[in-house]
């Protein structure tokens, strides 16, 4: 698939017609051009006073947060993203004004943003039909499909399989990596596009599985922890969300399911694991973006991929989840402010891989437990896997810290995929040694 298939999924499906080798003239914008003169807005709350005025001022509107993921979980000294509609735009100015409340504007025009995050392909060589291009970003189908030609070309280290349907009734598809063993080796689990709006996650998924296979032979390491362990690489968790999110709403984040008693649909796959389930950090009320489900693992998503990793545990050491953006490497307790038992051998493991990342381009990370690093959020998958037995339990929360947000240019997937692939590397060669905890804090994080 080639830069011209990945651009034709961005736009409305009526609004185009495919020529042969060459994309045929656009009669609609973009999304129909919905977020034309949308905001995003970068805040600065100084003091609980601040924090309250702010939470009433965006409380009062409809609004989509960037970071933190609610209103609940804005706090003081902390940088709050939200994207804000074109009517409200000229409201919130006034209240931030005069309130006296230190903000900015990060994107002053969203539909601008957004057609830029493309922009990168029409200045790149136009590739055959019959080269995947990496450094863009790609639709559900084009990765699927992407799936089935990376199975069948490569049957000595990958073998693909569905692990179920989700809400709408699409596969989950897995690729499982490495060279085939007679005994069962140890396994990493790796999750991408958990949230839809997350585009570089899915696009991480794919890349990890291109370097792995392409650098098999070459790469000591790569080889080494192919031979040596399994990989189960999910690129697209929600797939429904995901397809809605080039189709319809770009910064859709949770799935799709529907509620009966709300119009409101979707819920937030990262609150609806069974640990604290819908305690703080998640919300009961379906049309919130952290929505935690009417009990857990009601998502099929979520129970499918609870269920295989449950059948697995014994061989699962390390469980990844890939998310956007903060650039941050997070590991348990989410849902809590406490010491996990084995937090020596975590904390080494995130050191090493934070130091990984950073050798690749100077990018600095920070990491610890999530709800100190972060926020405190219930229900998320890194606890539960922790909880059902899965010694190194991770999410990495990958570039940038806010200047792009959600709309990360393709022209930064090879850098951001690259330096992930390092670090990703280094916690699965800790799998394979013996624990050797921090001794020192990482100097420059």
């Amino acid at each position: 698939m080639g830069p011209r298939s990945a651009f034709r999924a961005l736009l409305l499906p009526a609004c185009v017609i495919i020529c042969s080798n060459v994309l045929c003239p656009v009669v609609a914008f973009l999304y129909n051009n919905r977020y034309a003169g949308d905001q995003v807005f970068r805040i600065h709350p100084k003091n609980i006073d601040e924090v309250q005025t702010l939470k009433n001022i965006l409380g009062h509107m409809q609004v989509d947060f960037w970071q933190p993921n609610s209103a609940s979980l804005i706090c003081q000294n902390t940088t709050v993203d939200v994207h804000v509609k074109r009517n409200d735009t000229s409201a919130v100015h006034a209240r931030l004004q005069q309130e006296h409340i230190d903000y900015g504007v990060f994107i002053s025009d969203l539909q601008e943003e957004i057609e830029k995050q493309t922009g990168y392909r029409s200045s790149r060589k136009r590739r055959s039909e019959f080269q995947y291009d990496y450094e863009v970003y790609h639709s559900l189908e084009e990765i699927q499909s992407w799936m089935f030609e990376i199975n069948r070309t490569q049957p000595n280290l990958v073998d693909m399989f569905s692990i179920g349907k989700s809400y709408e009734g699409r596969p989950l598809y897995v690729l499982q990596i490495g060279k085939r063993s007679r005994h069962q080796k140890k396994a990493v689990w790796i999750d991408c596009g958990v949230h839809a709006r997350e585009w570089i996650g899915p696009a991480f998924c794919q890349w990890f599985v291109k370097e792995a296979i392409g650098s098999y032979q070459q790469d000591s390491v790569m080889r080494r922890l192919l031979n040596q362990l399994s990989f189960y690489i999910m690129p697209v968790f929600n797939v429904d969300g995901y397809h809605f999110s080039w189709t319809t709403d770009r910064f859709w984040r949770k799935t799709r399911s529907k509620n009966h008693k709300f119009h409101c649909r979707g819920v937030d796959a990262n609150r609806n694991w069974k640990v604290k389930w819908c305690a703080q950090g998640a919300s009961s009320h379906p049309c919130d973006d952290t929505y935690c489900g009417p009990f857990p693992e009601s998502e099929p998503e979520v129970k499918a991929v609870a269920k295989f990793l449950r059948k697995h545990k014994k061989r699962i050491k390390a469980y990844i989840s890939i998310h956007a953006y903060a650039q941050m490497l997070l590991y348990p307790y989410s849902y809590k402010y406490a010491t996990i038992p084995n937090f020596d051998c975590v904390e080494s493991a995130a050191r090493s891989a934070v130091t990984a990342l950073y050798s690749a381009y100077g990018l600095k990370y920070r990491y610890g437990p999530a709800s100190t690093t972060l926020y405190v959020s219930s229900g998320s998958s890194i606890d539960w896997a922790y909880k059902n037995g899965i010694p190194y339990t991770f999410a990495f929360e990958l570039r940038d810290t806010g200047y792009f947000g959600f709309l990360l240019p393709e022209s930064l997937i090879s850098p951001t995929c690259g330096e992930t692939t390092r670090a990703v590397k280094a916690i699965a060669s800790g799998v394979l040694k013996k624990c050797k905890p921090a001794r020192n804090k990482f100097p420059y994080i």
